[in-house]
């Protein structure tokens, strides 16, 4: 992959300032591109937003005026044609050609117009159904930071540099204007000095006659630039922070004196109240799609994700594979996922500390795993119990034939379940374990092996822990039928872990 984020990268942010309206868009692109001409030491990208407003906007929400996104949304709104000359255009001014999507359909629509870069906007930044998205396309990505704390920042670079990831941070304020005492720019030298093998830039939404502001984030190390841009007509006036071309003419005079400046490093900068409601009112909410009773756990089959959230709603920020939500009252299609109608229970901190137990017994056991594989935790009874009962399982390949790793932990069992098709063999690569069929038991050491044909009952479980070759026929989804029905009643009894090997 070409590394598009190498040199000195500044992004034209366009947004909705092409009003709808495809030929001012156009003359703004073009005016612009005449201004980048002038520095020929700048890549340069121009930047559109996309959001599939049939999908993305809450069905009970369309059409409400009142409400100032939807209203500048609608007022904005082109079709995938539209936008297709719209990106024509950028090409044909040699600008790179980057996009922020909102939600999943959008990426697919950036990844059909093989556009170059993917941008994750600040109200986006840990909207782990989104980010899963993204990180399926082998796009290069800039992520915007502002309003996430520490650990977010932490979860999501993680999340990007394990599978690969070519990506950059970009410290930002989620206010528009943003006034000077907020910009907080020494949060550039922060990141650069906890992520250093992070490209780090700045987002930026002061006035737009500021040129101040740039020179202290070149000097702070910033690599990449963002601005908002916009062309003034008599139809059309340019909002409170994006610049015109002449404006960003002098932004980048200032961009160009400031390279030979020297940074410094500042703590994190203190939370806004104003800038968190900005960004809470930009994300998507979690909505049921079906009636759901009391007690029930919340899969991602029952929800989707909509815009604009509502007061105290989950949003997709806070919905992530990790967390899991159990119902405290009945809810309906449509309504929202809230902590007052839900609990939450973060199993993020016991993943981490599962994942090194099993690193530890697959090591020791002198198994080498190929690359690339996920490690699938069974927690039969609620991951509270998993030391109890449950499972860790390695799916090395499955085609005709099906090869996996099993692994318990000292201590656990695995319940009983029978198969209707598959016939499975244990080959005890190390430890012991007890092996039920049909009701007999018996004691198995490294080296033995045991058949389990189709429709045997059959449990197992482990004093000093184990790890189990198993070999079978083709392994089908359907083809587990435990025994209590409270298993197979549980939605949520597997939790899969991607790039474990790096925990």
């Amino acid at each position: 992959m070409i590394n598009k984020l190498s040199s000195e990268l500044i992004v034209l942010e366009m947004a909705n300032n092409h009003m709808g309206d495809v030929s001012h868009g156009i003359n703004l692109i073009n005016a612009f591109g005449e201004t980048c001409l002038r520095f020929p030491e700048f890549s340069f990208a121009f930047k559109l937003q996309y959001r599939d407003l049939d999908t993305f906007i809450h069905p009970s929400m369309k059409g409400r005026s009142d409400l100032k996104f939807i209203k500048r949304f609608s007022e904005t709104r082109l079709t995938d044609g539209q936008f297709g000359e719209l990106v024509a255009a950028m090409r044909a001014k040699n600008f790179l050609v980057m996009c922020t999507p909102f939600d999943e359909v959008s990426v697919s629509k950036i990844e059909q117009q093989d556009m170059d870069i993917i941008k994750i906007a600040s109200c986006s930044f840990g909207d782990w159904p989104l980010l899963e998205r993204i990180a399926q396309s082998n796009k290069p990505i800039i992520a915007s930071t502002a309003g996430a704390d520490i650990d977010l920042i932490d979860n999501v670079t993680a999340f990007f540099a394990n599978r690969g990831k070519q990506f950059a941070l970009m410290h930002c304020v989620g206010e528009y204007p943003t006034a000077d005492e907020k910009m907080h720019v020494g949060q550039i030298g922060f990141l650069k000095a906890r992520y250093p093998g992070v490209k780090i830039g700045l987002s930026t939404h002061e006035a737009p006659d500021n040129t101040e502001i740039i020179k202290l984030a070149v000097a702070l190390g910033a690599e990449i630039h963002e601005k908002h841009v916009a062309l003034e007509t008599e139809q059309y006036s340019p909002n409170a922070y994006s610049v015109t071309p002449n404006q960003f003419h002098d932004w980048l005079e200032a961009l160009r004196w400031a390279k030979a400046s020297v940074g410094f490093v500042q703590a994190k900068k203190p939370k806004n109240i104003d800038e968190d409601k900005s960004l809470l009112g930009l994300r998507r909410g979690v909505f049921f799609k079906q009636n759901l009773a009391c007690g029930e756990t919340v899969t991602a089959d029952d929800v989707y994700f909509a815009f604009p959230p509502e007061d105290g709603q989950i949003t997709s920020i806070q919905w992530s594979k990790y967390s899991v939500f159990r119902l405290t009252e009945d809810v309906k299609t449509d309504d929202a996922l809230t902590y007052s109608n839900s609990d939450k229970i973060d199993i993020r901190e016991r993943i981490l500390e599962i994942v090194p137990k099993v690193s530890a017994a697959l090591k020791e056991a002198g198994v080498t795993v190929p690359d690339g594989l996920h490690l699938e935790l069974s927690h039969h009874y609620g991951l509270e119990n998993f030391y109890d009962t449950g499972l860790s399982m390695i799916t090395v390949i499955n085609r005709d034939y099906c090869k996996k790793l099993l692994i318990l932990l000292p201590g656990q069992n695995h319940p009983e379940q029978y198969h209707k098709v598959k016939e499975e063999s244990f080959l005890v690569l190390d430890g012991e374990v007890n092996v039920v069929i049909d009701g007999e038991g018996k004691d198995y050491k490294k080296g033995d092996l045991v058949h389990i044909t189709p429709g045997s009952i059959h449990s197992f479980s482990s004093k000093t822990g184990c790890v189990i070759e198993e070999i079978s026929t083709t392994h089908i989804a359907d083809d587990s039928f435990y025994i209590d029905e409270a298993i197979t009643n549980n939605k949520i009894r597997k939790t899969l872990v991607d790039k474990w090997k790096a925990i």
